[in-house]
């Protein structure tokens, strides 16, 4: 590959002089970083930098759930973090998807408030009980408007063909999308509002002086006036806070006849999640299995947690059906010890926003909105 300073006039002019806002990563924080830049600054130049061919991290690679809280989540939180922040939290992240619905149609990426169910496991000890479910639908519809989004179901078992469920809380406005599409369509978005997407560069290291960034790359400096670091799972060579990479693994099944299972499933406190893609059934986690191994930067998948995926196909979703794996892969996720993400400037032209917690989806666009108020 040719190095910066070999490249052509055009080329330069074009691509890498006068930037205004350099965007390091091109997932769903960093397109719509871009993109609302884009709404405030109509002739900026705007470039993005994503070190593969396609979004790395985890924007390209997450399940698709458009989730912000479900019963047991909210229940192990208020246990030990803050009311208040418990349910601004929650607030984020459902004003978050608003956000993302600003950015791209909810037909375009298959959106479907299709509920989600949280289940309680046979054989485990149910906390959560009617006047919890009062509790939360009080404060859900302070934030929402809505009433009674969360419900318990003691059919979702029988009728999704679940089996080793004692019972179940439906959060009627969860959903799910296709996370392919999205990212297509946040990129169509991005090239049809004239900002450059470079793949394949890598940002190494960064200068900040007060009036320019310089960026460095395996393939030369690139400057700007203003930069925004937007890696999520992949910050702390920028930023040394409560940031660490978690890896997710996920797979997606042949297509089932007749499959039961419809909308979006999570048990174990969110560990494992699963939901219909078509009539496949896309099943991820197992992270709770070795929390320090999957602690880390590198793709791939374990055997551990393969099989305990698959016993879960077994036991628990797809009993007495025969099934093969075709999808496996991993995602690398940006979390820390509290929920919230890292959103903030780090100096008057730079600012980073990081650490989604598995919420991208539902975080990232807004994450985004912010960034791009910070300029």
């Amino acid at each position: 590959m040719l190095q910066i300073d070999q490249l052509s006039f055009w080329e330069k002019r074009s691509y890498f002089e006068n930037i205004d806002f350099l965007i390091i990563g091109s997932g769903i924080v960093g397109m719509s970083t871009a993109l609302f830049l884009r709404k405030k600054y109509e002739n900026a130049k705007i470039v993005i930098l994503e070190r593969g061919y396609l979004p790395t991290g985890a924007s390209s690679k997450n399940a698709g759930f458009t989730c912000f809280g479900s019963p047991t989540e909210l229940f192990d939180d208020l246990k030990t973090i803050n009311e208040k922040l418990v349910w601004e939290t929650f607030s984020n992240r459902y004003y978050g998807l608003q956000s993302l619905f600003e950015l791209v149609s909810q037909s375009s990426i298959e959106y479907s408030q299709c509920k989600s169910w949280d289940l309680i496991e046979s054989g485990v000890t149910n906390e959560i009980n009617a006047e919890f479910i009062n509790y939360i639908n009080a404060q859900s519809k302070k934030i929402t408007g809505i009433d009674q989004i969360y419900s318990e179901d003691k059919h979702a078992a029988n009728n999704f063909g679940l089996d080793n469920i004692q019972t179940s809380y439906c959060n009627q406005l969860e959903g799910a999308l296709d996370t392919g599409k999205l990212v297509q369509e946040l990129y169509k978005k991005v090239i049809s509002n004239n900002i450059e997407v470079l793949f394949g560069i890598e940002a190494l290291s960064m200068e900040n002086s007060s009036t320019e960034i310089e960026v460095a790359t395996k393939y030369g400096e690139v400057k700007a006036s203003n930069c925004i670091i937007a890696t999520n799972g992949f910050a702390k060579k920028w930023i040394d806070d409560d940031i660490k990479p978690a890896r997710a693994q996920v797979i997606v099944t042949n297509e089932i006849k007749d499959l039961k299972v419809k909308g979006t499933f999570h048990f174990e406190k969110g560990y494992y999640y699963f939901r219909n893609v078509g009539n496949r059934i896309l099943l991820g986690g197992g992270r709770n299995l070795s929390i320090e191994g999957e602690t880390t930067e590198e793709f791939g998948t374990t055997q551990l947690i393969q099989n305990k995926l698959e016993q879960m196909l077994q036991t628990i979703i797809l009993p007495n059906q025969d099934f093969t794996i075709d999808y496996s892969w991993s995602g690398i996720m940006g979390v820390g010890e509290t929920k919230s993400p890292i959103v903030k400037l780090l100096n008057k032209n730079t600012a980073i926003g990081v650490k989604m917690g598995g919420m991208g989806v539902a975080l990232g666009s807004q994450v985004g909105k912010t960034l791009a108020g910070y300029f």
